[in-house]
């Protein structure tokens, strides 16, 4: 038999055991398989199932079956190898629909007309043909959009733990987020990964009640299918958005959560194949395997379309230095870091900007952009606030009798600042304009800003400090 023969025989009746979710095909010295192949599974009563090769050798192939192994037997079972890796149909139908994590989907809408059909590893973007990232996008969370500017082509990050609301505000994020200026297509790909049951349908449901789910896509990969699924969810997400940006001309936001339940399986499917252990038994391979996710974002020179992305993860035990957390923070520009502290203060979003950074906002923001006194206002509120936070640690020691009246009123921004500017509602939604307006009026809790206020220049403080400034300006229209 020549090596073409054996390639072309593609399927086996040697299915000779089945272990949780895995399924050992015996080749018998065929061949021919390859690792990441996509396999087709024919049960004894017909019933057909998919799944992903996960480790193979000349004469044993390891299949990780998507729709679980309950009630395959070995004998008579039929495995049919495919010769390819798994692909998804693209289409901008797309928009609006709910798919499960693998592609399919289960709104009952029934299946899309793809445009394409397209690999869901996706193609390597050429670093000379990336466009430095430099439009803003509109969160409508005044901690964000003042403080850690989201910007498109960006991969910012969000740091939280276990029983914070990072769920709320990413589907917050999902529904508000918005471009300014001309009229573009904006669209969310929203991928949950390893989620319940009851968090899925609350996605749904806030999506489906506000109107928003017209432009979202949304993956969804619940916390009982299998760990292989959960590894294909975000390449299926993020194939979809490369065919709406680079096809269609949208600019996508790509919505991860979270990675860490995503990393969780990895290490599963890299135990499976008894791999040797890195840090903590995730692999070695994780930095390489985060980095052809997170690099699928960015904008290409001659393309009108872009590919934002806010990779959520929830830190185990709030470790910042944990391995996801700090494998991610080498690839990405910056993170947002949800408090557990503020949390417990009973402040919505509990964002807090002192660990935070956005690495590209000093390029975007400002005139032409967002406004001009933008910068100035994020380094003042960011210094003040950090100055406060000082304080409350030293009057938690020492008393507040020796502060200087500076000091007192320092204490009281920052008081003022969580209550006002970090704190907002679920369903507000404030523009830049807005958010900036009010770090104005905090600013102006000082009756000596000149003297104060040292990271603004005096001309801003004249135009925007609300003792200074002439009360018919609009600040919307504000340019220095």
């Amino acid at each position: 038999m020549t090596v073409q023969e054996k390639y072309e025989t593609r399927e086996f009746k040697t299915v000779i055991e089945v272990s949780g979710p895995l399924m050992f095909v015996d080749l018998q010295g065929m061949g021919g398989v390859s690792y990441g192949e996509i396999a087709e599974i024919i049960t004894t009563t017909g019933e057909k199932r998919r799944g992903q090769v996960l480790d193979v050798s000349k004469n044993l192939a390891i299949i990780q079956c998507f729709e679980g192994t309950s009630g395959l037997e070995t004998k008579d079972t039929v495995c049919r190898f495919l010769g390819e890796t798994m692909k998804i149909g693209v289409s901008a139908e797309m928009l609006g629909r709910v798919f499960n994590g693998r592609g399919e989907a289960i709104d009952g809408g029934g299946d899309i007309v793809p445009d394409k059909i397209l690999d869901i590893t996706g193609s390597p973007i050429n670093p000379s043909a990336r466009q430095y990232p430099k439009e803003f996008i509109e969160t409508g969370i005044s901690t964000i959009d003042t403080l850690l500017t989201l910007v498109r082509g960006q991969k910012l990050p969000l740091f939280s733990g276990s029983g914070l609301p990072h769920n709320m505000l990413a589907a917050q994020i999902a529904r508000q987020a918005k471009v300014l200026g001309a009229k573009e297509d904006f669209a969310v790909i929203f991928c949950a990964m390893g989620i319940t049951a009851d968090e899925a349908r609350f996605f749904r449901d806030d999506f489906e009640q506000t109107g928003a789910l017209d432009k979202v896509v949304l993956f969804l990969n619940l916390a009982d299918d299998p760990a292989i699924e959960r590894l294909l969810t975000p390449r299926l997400a993020l194939t979809a958005a490369e065919h709406l940006a680079y096809d269609h001309d949208y600019h996508v936001l790509v919505i991860l959560t979270d990675i860490t339940a995503y990393a969780e399986s990895l290490r599963e499917v890299a135990a499976a194949r008894s791999e040797v252990p890195s840090r903590r038994g995730y692999p070695g391979y994780m930095y390489s395997d985060f980095s052809t996710i997170y690099e699928r974002a960015g904008r290409i020179q001659g393309k009108k379309g872009s590919i934002t992305q806010i990779p959520i993860l929830t830190l185990p035990n709030y470790d910042i230095t944990h391995p996801v957390p700090d494998l991610t923070g080498y690839i990405t520009e910056g993170q947002v870091y949800v408090d557990i502290g503020l949390n417990r203060k009973g402040l919505y979003p509990p964002i807090n900007p002192l660990p935070s950074l956005s690495r590209l906002m000093k390029d975007t923001i400002g005139q032409g952009s967002t406004r001009s006194d933008h910068k100035y206002v994020q380094d003042q509120l960011y210094a003040l606030y950090a100055t406060g936070k000082d304080l409350r640690d030293l009057v938690a020691v020492v008393g507040d009798e020796s502060l200087s009246d500076i000091d007192k009123k320092t204490l009281e921004f920052a008081e003022l600042f969580e209550q006002k500017f970090i704190n907002q509602g679920y369903y507000e939604d404030r523009s830049i304009f807005e958010s900036l307006d009010i770090g104005w009026e905090l600013l102006g809790t000082f009756d000596d800003p000149h003297r104060v206020l040292k990271r603004i220049p005096s001309e801003f403080i004249d135009k925007f400090h609300p003792t200074k400034r002439d009360k018919k300006t609009d600040f919307n229209t504000v340019n220095i």
